[in-house]
């Protein structure tokens, strides 16, 4: 056993609120004691039990969960820096550029995609993502699939299986075909290295029947499904997913009346993905009427090379404040507590006895400054498990 005593925090977030201190449980002037990885006990500092073997002095700052990225796409190769250009000077977002990373991502190596894996997984959590769910998706034949999950789980518990990205090219006038093929020997390959089955259900990627049909096929054997919903207009995917009891619908952009009741009267929840708006300059989704109707939201990175290349859940927190109506508190409560929901974590997310020890020290006052100091370098320390990392 080992014990730590994180003390003199000017505002712990707990995302406990049965102690009072708003959604946010906010402990002002507080510790928090670490055993074993653990949190073992929050609240005043001056009510703080001793003995414990390290103490930090956190000086003052802000003390948060660890961001729990529900949303990313970390095993490829290459980047598509041309293709963003081409949209910031007016070329319309589509699905097609997918394809290309499937190209390169075929042709790399187990250490190319190592390398790339590696490098944004640290990215990530030096800017206080603790925890990171990663799909595979970029390689599109059952061996490259199946290789991307193994890569994927050297570095977290939370993978993906999505052989259901797009229809590759050799697949271009066969998609049935296809969809036998990721719901057969894909699914068969794949299943053994994934918890989630996920499916990108848009125009231009797969309908409505093929998308129950892939994820019906993954429940049978025991992966969770997830779906790409509602990105590029509106469409089945939300209704899909609630049906299935999905542990998310992911972007939903687009979404009509009955969508937003279908999520607030379901368990799926809602996880917006602001860096793919942000990268492609489409209308950023109403984060207040999800919230408004009692939608459980979510806030992730959608870490990708083509649509949203970005690791940092700080900057997607300062975009939902800025663009989609959430207030600061909201808003880092979806990329923590809502992150951990998505995922289906009780353990993660929260600051509460019994959670796991994954913290960010703010070099600020109050968490408000996420959104209130854009793009400024906000991350001191980040504990993983009670480890720093950081």
């Amino acid at each position: 056993m080992t014990s730590v005593l994180v003390d003199n925090v000017g505002a712990l977030v707990t995302n406990a609120p049965e102690g009072g201190g708003g959604v946010l449980g906010v402990v002002e002037d507080a510790a928090v004691v670490v055993e074993n990885g653990v949190v073992a006990w929050v609240g005043p500092r001056g009510r703080a039990p001793q003995g414990a073997e390290e103490r930090f002095d956190a000086e003052g700052r802000a003390l948060v969960p660890g961001f729990v990225d529900s949303h990313a796409h970390l095993v490829f190769a290459g980047e598509r820096a041309r293709e963003f250009e081409a949209r910031m000077s007016g070329l319309p977002y589509t699905a097609g550029g997918i394809r290309t990373t499937v190209a390169a991502t075929r042709a790399a190596s187990d250490d190319e995609l190592r390398g790339t894996l590696r490098r944004l997984v640290a990215e990530a959590s030096r800017s206080g993502t603790t925890t990171i769910e990663c799909k595979s998706g970029y390689g599109l034949t059952v061996e490259d699939e199946a290789r991307a999950l193994r890569l994927a789980g050297e570095h977290t518990s939370e993978v993906t299986y999505l052989g259901a990205h797009v229809v590759p090219p050799e697949y271009a006038d066969r998609p049935d075909a296809y969809v036998d093929l990721v719901r057969g020997p894909m699914l068969e390959a794949c299943a053994p290295h994934a918890r989630w089955i996920d499916v990108f259900c848009e125009r231009g990627a797969f309908d409505g029947d093929q998308t129950r049909e892939i994820l019906t096929a993954g429940m049978a054997r025991g992966l969770v499904p997830r779906v790409h919903a509602g990105q590029l207009g509106p469409g089945p995917g939300v209704a899909i997913a609630v049906e299935l009891g999905a542990a998310s619908a992911d972007h939903v952009t687009h979404l009509t009346d009955a969508d937003v009741d279908a999520l607030a009267s379901g368990t799926t929840v809602a996880t917006l993905l602001p860096g793919a708006e942000f990268s492609t300059r489409s209308p950023y989704p109403d984060a207040r009427r999800l919230l408004d109707a009692g939608v459980t939201v979510a806030l992730a990175a959608d870490c990708n090379p083509g649509s949203s290349y970005t690791t940092n859940i700080p900057f997607c927190i300062a975009v939902a404040v800025r663009d989609m109506r959430m207030t600061p508190a909201e808003a880092l409560w979806a990329a923590t507590m809502g992150g951990a929901k998505a995922l289906r974590r009780p353990d993660i997310g929260h600051l509460a006895p019994g959670a796991r020890a994954d913290m960010v020290l703010l070099d600020a006052p109050s968490y408000i400054h996420l959104a209130y100091r854009p793009g400024v370098p906000l991350i001191a320390k980040v504990w993983q498990a009670g480890e720093p990392v950081t």
